[in-house]
């Protein structure tokens, strides 16, 4: 049995991240729309209801049957899930007029209640709200305030219900962690077992039962996605995998040559077709990302409905779609951020079955799972890398010039990251999550190169630091370092006379430009 903590999104920005703390604890979870609860799962230990951008007293806000689960499993209200739990209870929900945003402390917390176990004084929260409990129901006591909020957190004398007006799954709640940690481990009971070594175990045995001895055909990118999701099914059906490489033209500088060498070694029949022609004729003139996107999610099933066709027994399409992927992907708002390659370009009438080992792991549990399998690091350790390739990095149309220009400026910016040895001694392309150069195509800037006059396109240099994709933070990068790549760049790449930094976080920005 895995246990498992359901999470109920109602649509808030971080669920994911609380997804993401109770995956640090080395529990399993999963996210699920506020109204798809599981009643018949008998791995359940535990709920948390997500925060949500509207108001319970919204027409259009979201609502479940809170007896599905409250008295039958622990239950953690948070944000909008503690005012949606006492608004349905004979509680009050008003709206102040004043939206609470910010550090906030906990003036008075009960430390004798199993949720705030270990917890400090005056413990610094998170608040992110417009309405604020005013009364909460008969059968439920407060255990934390603040200044400002009474009811910043209440529990049931009745249920096993908690509920706190802030996020603990957000950095800035100082002690959010441990309040998890008491939710998930000491009330729910979870025995820590989700770890790389019990998925690598328990992937592969699936993996045999749903496969059995039928053909699978993965799509390799070079990436630590794909190539953690081959090297598990290779462990699984051994010789019954053909993984494909395709060259859609817009891969980084020599990355064709470079990723059909990565795999030597590793015992895997990879084969390599060269499509660019088919993607860079099909892009011509697109401009809108989704388009861009949609279009080469198309032709790649296309690609691989073609080598399926030489491989007359292939049954499965593998991709190594990953958690964050299919949460982008995919809005209970009915708002999408980014179609993936892998998720929202697939057609309905592919002619392949899906498969996607690695459809449960965070970038980062990712990670951790190739080293169990003793991975070579340098895969491992590859920065993230669209789907897309350099398409979603143009702005504006595709043309093999500009992905010339782009595939030059990159080469130069990762290698020098490469180059850059940090005070530790490690490389500054280590310590950081994700690199990459954007080129502005839709903009000319005016230069001055020797005496000349230019009228040329600018880059923009993107690095984050982050654990899982889900937020970022824009990469300190040493000023020496980006002056060296600053001036290689304009001096060595034809088509480029000027060079920015993209200092923007996640959210509101996202790592890619499209």
């Amino acid at each position: 049995m895995q246990q498992k903590i359901i999470i109920l999104d109602f649509g808030s920005q971080t669920t994911q991240l609380i997804g993401r703390r109770v995956r640090e604890l080395d529990t399993f979870c999963e996210i699920l729309p506020y109204n798809k609860f599981p009643k018949d799962d008998p791995n359940i230990i535990g709920v948390i209801l997500s925060g949500s951008p509207y108001s319970v007293h919204d027409k259009e806000a979201f609502k479940c049957d809170l007896s599905d689960f409250i008295g039958k499993y622990p239950v953690l209200g948070i944000c909008y899930g503690a005012q949606f739990i006492a608004y349905s209870n004979g509680g009050k929900v008003e709206q102040t007029g004043t939206r609470e945003y910010g550090r906030a402390n906990l003036a008075e917390i009960d430390t004798t209640n199993p949720l705030f176990k270990g917890f400090e004084p005056n413990s610094q929260v998170w608040m992110s709200h417009g309405d604020t409990i005013t009364a909460i129901p008969e059968d439920c006591h407060v255990i934390g305030s603040t200044n400002d909020v009474k009811f910043a957190a209440y529990a049931s004398t009745k249920n096993p219900v908690w509920a706190v007006q802030f996020h603990p799954e957000v950095f800035h709640t100082t002690q959010g962690k441990t309040l998890l940690k008491n939710f998930v481990v000491d009330i729910c009971g979870s025995r820590q077992e989700w770890s790389p070594a019990s998925f690598v175990d328990s992937t592969i045995q699936e993996l045999r039962q749903q496969l059995g001895n039928d053909r699978v055909i993965l799509g390799l990118s070079g990436g630590v996605d794909s190539s953690v999701c081959a090297t598990l099914l290779h462990r699984a059906i051994g010789k019954n995998l053909t993984c494909i490489f395709v060259d859609h033209g817009m891969l980084r500088k020599n990355e064709f040559q470079k990723v059909m060498d990565a795999y030597q070694g590793l015992g895997l029949n990879v084969i390599g077709v060269d499509a660019s022609e088919k993607f860079f004729a099909d892009l011509a003139g697109v401009t809108d990302p989704e388009k861009k996107r949609k279009i080469i999610g198309r032709d790649f099933v296309e690609v691989f409905n073609a080598e399926a066709k030489k491989i007359t027994d292939a049954k499965w399409l593998a991709q190594g779609t990953i958690y964050p992927d299919r949460i982008e992907s995919l809005s209970i708002t009915g708002m999408t951020i980014k179609s993936h390659h892998n998720v929202g370009g697939l057609p309905k009438d592919m002619k392949l079955k899906l498969c996607e080992p690695l459809k449960w792991l965070f970038k980062d549990e990712v990670r951790r799972v190739g080293y169990q399998l003793q991975m070579p690091e340098r895969l491992i350790k590859r920065h993230p890398f669209p789907g897309p390739g350099l398409a979603v990095r143009i702005l504006g149309d595709i043309t093999r010039e500009k992905v010339r220009i782009l595939q030059d400026a990159d080469d130069i910016y990762i290698e020098e990251m490469h180059n850059y040895t940090m005070t530790d001694g490690t490389s500054l392309y280590d310590n950081i999550w994700q690199a990459g150069t954007v080129l502005l195509s839709t903009i000319r800037s005016v230069g001055v190169m020797g005496d000349e006059r230019t009228y040329e396109h600018p880059v923009a240099l993107r690095a984050v630091t982050s654990q899982d994709a889900m937020t970022a933070d824009w990469a300190h990068l040493p000023y020496d370092f980006m002056a060296k790549v600053s001036n290689e760049i304009i001096n060595k790449v034809k088509g480029v006379n000027r060079v920015c930094y993209d200092i923007s976080s996640k959210p509101p920005s996202t790592i890619e430009w499209e």
